[in-house]
């Protein structure tokens, strides 16, 4: 026996055919992230010894997906989908040995708290098998039913193979179990598949092990947090779910929002206390936004840092690596991307600035362009303390402004500009005195004569 805490095993084998589609049904984004990725960030608030996801229909994806996830997962494949028993088997290569116990968890199960994770932790000192089950409303609901004496828990019958008493108890299997390593697999590999689906149920070992004289008991929670995800609608019914609660969740810390109900969250994202968000704004993966910071309507935010007082938008685009300082202003129609921008600086409207260093307090007019691409390689720009960029400046990276340097309106800059420095880099402006009215006179003349 090596280790002596947890290992999770994340089921993820099934082909999920009701979604209709050709992508495996765990890798379907709920809150801006494949449903996998909610059962690992669960997982891992256990510290787990080993966290291994066990894949089938699509399983390099899927494998893809996890360790993008959590580059250190550990990855079986079942080749053959056969039942839940059969899939948690595929682990024993890995967990051969181990002295920890095993908790199961399905990749298509996204609700599943923390804290109930944490509660059947706890309750495995009284018993050497945890089931978690939940009361459901709906007395026809298809789910496998909790058959208890007293606080134990005797069997676990799945829907197909029940008769009408037992499918009339209101305990419902959620399907997640925790048990100890050392006897799991031996009782994984007693089950059988007389059943009517011909499938290995891993709620089986329940009874095998009962029979054993080993001790089942029942954690129970809400029947929300055990909601799996099967096809498009119920996915839909999941993320107006998860957005209802994540926004309230925000509102309860303080975060004003006027019309939260258009305001679209991400699994991961953080809003600090008085900030506000306004209508319209969608969050990607990633994103944090600190305290007094003010995002305005119809923008989009994704792998990016908000720091305290700063304005977003509205209609702004902030893009993977953005970092805003303190009191930065970000216009409307503004993009900004792997881009650092110092406290007080200014990106005003129309603006695209990425690959970039701005420094504090500089001042980038309308239609400012960072040109960080040359076809091949993306390049760096970087802005010094105060620099003021007039409206309409290209700036050709790699290059440079220094500190309180300026450029004029219209300017390509292709060269480093000194602190201090005006720059400019345009063609000379030609004025021909009245060639302009005769210009217009004669347009008029030549459009008139076509009409006749």
């Amino acid at each position: 026996m090596d280790e002596t805490g947890i290992a999770v095993v994340i089921l993820a084998a099934g082909a999920g055919t009701r979604m209709n589609s050709d992508r495996p049904k765990v890798l379907h984004e709920l809150a801006g992230a494949p449903l996998l990725h909610h059962a690992m960030r669960t997982a891992g608030t256990l510290a787990p010894d080993h966290l291994i996801v066990v894949t089938g229909t699509g399983a390099e994806e899927v494998e893809r997906a996890a360790r993008a996830f959590d580059p250190q997962v550990e990855l079986v494949r079942q080749e053959e989908q056969l039942g839940t028993a059969h899939a948690v088997l595929q682990a024993q290569r890995i967990l051969a040995g181990y002295g920890g116990d095993v908790l199961v968890l399905y990749g298509d199960t996204p609700f599943v708290s923390a804290e109930t994770l944490g509660r059947m932790v706890e309750r495995r000192a009284a018993a050497e098998i945890v089931v978690l089950g939940f009361e459901t409303a709906h007395p026809d609901a298809r789910y496998g039913r909790l058959v208890t004496e007293g606080d134990r828990l005797v069997r676990v019958v799945e829907w197909k193979d029940a008769d009408a008493t037992t499918r009339a108890i209101p305990l419902c299997n959620s399907g997640l179990l925790l048990a100890e390593a050392a006897f799991l697999f031996d009782l994984l590999r007693e089950v059988g598949n007389a059943n009517a689906a011909g499938e290995y149920y891993l709620p089986d070992i329940v009874g095998l092990g009962v029979s054993r004289g080993l001790r089942a008991t029942v954690l129970r929670c809400d029947e929300a947090e055990t909601l799996g995800i099967n096809s498009r609608e119920e996915l839909r019914a999941a993320e107006s779910a998860f957005q209802t609660r994540a926004r309230a969740l925000l509102l309860e810390d303080g975060v004003s929002m006027p019309a939260p109900e258009t305001v679209i969250l991400a699994f991961d994202t953080v809003i600090g206390r008085d900030a506000v968000v306004e209508p319209h704004v969608v969050f990607g993966p990633g994103v944090t936004v600190e305290s007094g910071a003010r995002i305005r309507a119809f923008s989009h935010l994704e792998g990016c840092h908000v720091s305290r007082g700063a304005v977003v938008g509205p209609f702004a685009r902030l893009r993977p690596g953005a970092e805003l300082h303190e009191d930065v202003r970000v216009g409307n129609f503004v993009e900004i991307k792997s881009a650092r921008v110092g406290q007080g600086a200014k990106v005003n409207h129309l603006s695209y600035v990425g690959d970039a260093e701005i420094g504090e307090r500089a001042n980038l007019g309308a239609g400012t362009v960072t040109c960080n691409y040359d076809g091949v390689s993306k390049h760096r720009t970087v802005i010094g303390e105060g620099a003021f960029i007039g409206s309409d400046t290209m700036l050709v990276a790699p290059v440079s402004v220094g500190a309180g340097a300026v450029t004029g309106s219209g300017s390509v800059i292709t060269e480093d500009v000194p602190p201090g420095a005006l720059a400019l880099g345009r063609a000379r402006q030609v004025t021909k005195p009245g060639l302009g009215r005769r210009l217009m006179e004669r347009l008029r003349a030549a459009r008139g004569s076509r009409a006749r």
